[in-house]
């Protein structure tokens, strides 16, 4: 087997919900062992959020493969105990779970640095570890709200939140990435790091361009629906058989080949209302009318064909089955089968080919499955064990 980056390295995730979930198992991706601590019984309660793919929740499917299963009831002083030894063998600790608890338990940056001086701490919370709002609960929809995304997103009568959990991926994305910096950076001074990362913080720069859009005071982009806020045509447009073909223009170039091939309509490019961007923006009605009035004619098929022959970017509107059914991704080899405690499920490939190594697909987890093996590790002799699970530590 091709080593992986992560091969060696030991992460304990006290996790939940998306965003540690999928920070640690981008790291399990890379090779890493994760072994994800959750609550005797039940687990983590993202578990139980549907029953969509064979009996198992969705969310807890995608976001944690390639992990091992330890159950540790972290209010018993013999369960904690037990993360403490694990500790002693790790390289990070991540965590998101309710503000202050882990500090509460003796799992800050502070409390273990001394003891574990290459151990990296990595805190996700919905508004980092200071500041007012440090004690706020933070869900992913409060987080969009927050931080302006709804603002932005949706129709002019109606704020929509986005489809998939935004502020979610986008903490998990900086906790990822933010490790791997710190792994580099150990490597350089032997030590650990702790790293403080904010759901706020992290969807706030994913706002960058809207914010600088509304610079200084300024008019904030309007809500568009699917259609860009400041540059047009750019989104969805009906054909005549009822499909719709998403479209982008960047630059003139693209606006003369628009009108020429595409609307068949060459005069068009020159009109004085479109024959610049923030023309064809503030006039973006009367131009919809003209492009729909050109495509009604037309299968979505032939506008599609028109489009690529004008060099014009272009998308079909997939529902899911579409993606399930791309061709894309089937030809390029990006589905692979996983277990999981409903048998094997199809899970994509991270994104990211790389020729040096494989990325690790293993199992999804059943709640525990590894604790008796992970314990056991740790020298803990059966009598241990059971007293453990007598005392419901475990």
């Amino acid at each position: 087997m091709k080593p992986r980056p992560l091969d060696g390295i030991t992460v304990i995730s006290l996790e939940h919900a998306v965003a540690a979930p999928f920070a640690s198992r981008q790291l399990a991706d890379l090779g890493a062992r994760v072994i994800k601590v959750e609550r005797p019984g039940v687990g983590d309660f993202a578990r139980a959020y549907d029953t969509r793919v064979k009996g198992e929740a969705s969310h807890f499917v995608w976001t944690n493969r390639s992990k091992e299963s330890l159950t540790l009831d972290l209010k018993n002083p013999d369960a904690l105990a037990v993360l403490m030894d694990l500790l002693k063998n790790a390289d990070v600790l991540l965590q998101n779970l309710a503000p202050g608890a882990a500090a509460r338990m003796g799992l800050s940056f502070e409390a273990l640095h001394e003891k574990h001086p290459r151990l990296i701490v990595c805190d996700i919370s919905g508004y980092g570890d200071n500041g007012p709002y440090r004690d706020k609960k933070a869900y992913d929809l409060l987080i969009q709200s927050e931080a302006g995304f709804l603002s932005i997103t949706g129709t002019p009568e109606t704020p929509s939140k986005a489809g998939n959990s935004m502020a979610d991926i986008a903490a998990g994305m900086y906790a990822y990435t933010s490790i791997l910096s710190a792994l580099l950076l150990r490597q350089k001074t032997g030590e650990g790091s702790h790293i403080d990362v904010s759901m706020l913080e992290a969807l706030g720069e994913w706002m960058g361009y809207p914010m600088y859009y509304a610079f200084d005071g300024a008019a904030p982009p309007p809500r568009t629906g699917a259609s860009h806020a400041s540059i047009y045509p750019y989104g969805s447009f009906p054909a005549g058989d009822g499909g719709h073909v998403m479209l982008g223009l960047q630059n003139e170039r693209e606006w003369k080949a628009f009108c020429d091939v595409v609307l068949q309509n060459a005069a068009l490019a020159q009109d004085a209302r479109f024959d610049a961007n923030a023309k064809r923006n503030a006039h973006r009605d009367a131009l919809r009318a003209l492009i729909i009035e050109a495509f009604a004619p037309l299968t979505t098929a032939e506008v599609e064909a028109r489009l690529d022959a004008a060099q014009i970017a272009n998308a079909r509107m997939n529902d899911m089955a579409g993606l399930w059914t791309h061709p894309q991704l089937k030809a390029r080899g990006r589905w692979q089968a996983v277990g999981s405690p409903a048998g094997e499920i199809p899970a994509l490939l991270p994104p990211g080919r790389n020729s040096a190594f494989d990325y690790r697909m293993d199992a999804v987890p059943r709640v525990g499955e590894h604790t008796d093996a992970i314990l056991r590790e740790t020298g803990r002799s059966p009598q241990q064990l059971a007293a453990l699970r007598e005392a419901k530590a475990i």
